[in-house]
C-alpha cells in the first residue's frame, strides 16, 4: 500500500511538471479562472492595476500577474516566448509577427485606448500654454529657458524630466516630436529608488511628479493615466500636486488654440485623424494609442483577461482614468450658454 501511494504521488509530480514545462499541449486554465503572467509598459501601471484588481474581484479563482517594465524589455519578453500577452503602446512589426507565426502560434493584436503624452509643471510655474514648435525646441536644446516661452517669466533654465531611457515616453518624443533631432542635455530620466513598499510609489514615472511637484523650473513628460483624477466623474481635471500644459498646433500660443489631455480633447483629436476635414487645430495633438498583443491559445486566463478589458466594463475603467476608451462608441456634445 505504501509503495502504491508513492507510485501515484510519483504520478502527479510529474504531471505537474509537464504542465509547468509545455502549457502549449496541456491547459488548466480558463477564460476566467488559473494564473496568467504578463507584462505591462510601466507607463501603463496605475490603469491596468485597476483592470486587474476588478476582473480579480470578478473572478475569485483568477489570478494576473503583472510585470511593469521598460517599453523595450515588455515586447522583448514577447517575442522570447517567454510570456503570451503583454500590453504596450506600438503594435508588431511584419519581421515580429512572422517570428511568432514561425513558433506556429496565432497573433491577436486588441487596441484598448487612447492615450495622451501631458506636459506637467510646477503649480508656481505661471506658464500653462506651450506650442509644438517650442516643445521641440525644449527637448533639443534650442530653447532653454522659461523666458524663451514667456518674456515674464521669472524662471530660469528649463530642467525637462522623464521616465526611463527605454520607455515608450521617450520613443514617443523621439518619433512624434524631435523627428530624428537630438534630445539636449537639459532632459534626463528619473531613477527610482531601491527600496519599495508599492510598485506604484517606486516607478520612475511617480518619481517624475514628485520631481516637478518640487522644482518650479522643471517641466515633466508622463502618461496621463498618471495625474488623472480618480475622483472627479466629469475626467475634467487631474491630481492637484501638479499643472498641466495646453498644447497648440499654432505658430503661437493661445487659450482657445490650446488644449489639455482631457478625454474629450483626445477624441477630438481621434476625430480629427479619422475625418481630416475637421478642424486640426482642434483636439489635443500628443496622443497614442494603446494595445493588448496576445499569442496564446484562445480559451485560457490571457484571452478572458483581454475580452474584459476590451469589453464594457474593461472600457469604462479606461475611461474613468482619464483614457478614451477604443472600443465602445462615444459621442462629443457642444454645449454653449444660448
Amino acid at each position: 500500500m505504501k509503495k502504491m501511494n508513492f507510485i501515484i504521488a510519483y504520478i502527479l509530480l510529474i504531471t505537474l511538471f509537464l504542465n509547468s514545462c509545455d502549457r502549449r499541449t496541456i491547459r488548466t486554465d480558463t477564460l476566467t479562472s488559473g494564473v496568467a503572467e504578463i507584462a505591462v509598459d510601466e507607463c501603463l501601471a496605475p490603469i491596468i492595476e485597476e483592470e486587474i484588481n476588478v476582473f480579480e474581484a470578478l473572478n475569485k479563482d483568477a489570478a494576473i500577474i503583472p510585470t511593469y517594465a521598460s517599453n523595450y524589455t515588455v515586447y522583448d519578453l514577447l517575442m522570447k516566448d517567454s510570456l503570451r500577452l503583454i500590453i504596450g503602446t506600438r503594435e508588431l512589426s511584419a519581421n515580429e509577427i512572422n517570428v511568432i507565426k514561425e513558433r506556429n502560434q496565432r497573433v491577436r493584436i486588441q487596441k484598448i485606448a487612447i492615450d495622451g503624452i501631458a506636459l506637467i509643471v510646477n503649480k508656481s510655474n505661471m506658464d500653462s500654454l506651450i506650442t509644438i514648435k517650442n516643445l521641440k525646441d525644449v527637448i533639443t536644446g534650442k530653447i532653454r529657458t522659461w523666458k524663451e516661452i514667456d518674456p515674464q517669466s521669472k524662471l530660469g533654465n528649463i530642467s525637462v524630466v522623464f521616465d526611463s531611457p527605454n520607455s515608450s515616453t521617450v520613443k514617443y518624443i523621439n518619433d512624434s516630436i524631435c523627428c530624428g533631432e537630438q534630445m539636449s542635455d537639459n532632459v534626463k530620466a528619473i531613477l527610482p529608488d531601491v527600496e519599495t513598499t508599492d510598485i506604484r510609489d517606486n516607478m520612475p514615472n511617480r518619481k517624475v511628479i514628485e520631481y516637478v511637484a518640487a522644482n518650479p523650473n522643471a517641466m515633466g513628460i508622463i502618461g496621463v493615466n498618471w495625474i488623472s483624477n480618480p475622483s472627479d466623474s466629469t475626467n475634467l481635471s487631474f491630481i492637484d500636486r501638479i499643472k498641466v500644459m495646453a498644447v497648440s498646433r499654432a505658430e503661437q500660443a493661445r487659450p482657445e488654440n490650446s488644449f489639455r489631455p482631457f478625454p474629450y480633447q483626445l477624441a477630438l483629436e481621434q476625430a480629427w485623424r479619422e475625418n481630416s476635414k475637421l478642424n486640426p487645430e482642434r483636439g489635443y495633438p500628443l496622443t497614442r494609442d494603446i494595445y493588448m498583443i496576445i499569442t496564446d491559445a484562445s480559451g485560457g486566463l490571457t484571452s478572458g483577461f483581454v475580452n474584459f478589458v476590451a469589453g464594457d466594463r474593461g472600457q469604462r475603467i479606461i475611461l474613468k482614468a482619464g483614457l478614451l476608451p477604443a472600443n465602445r462608441p462615444w459621442r462629443l456634445v457642444n454645449v454653449t450658454d444660448k
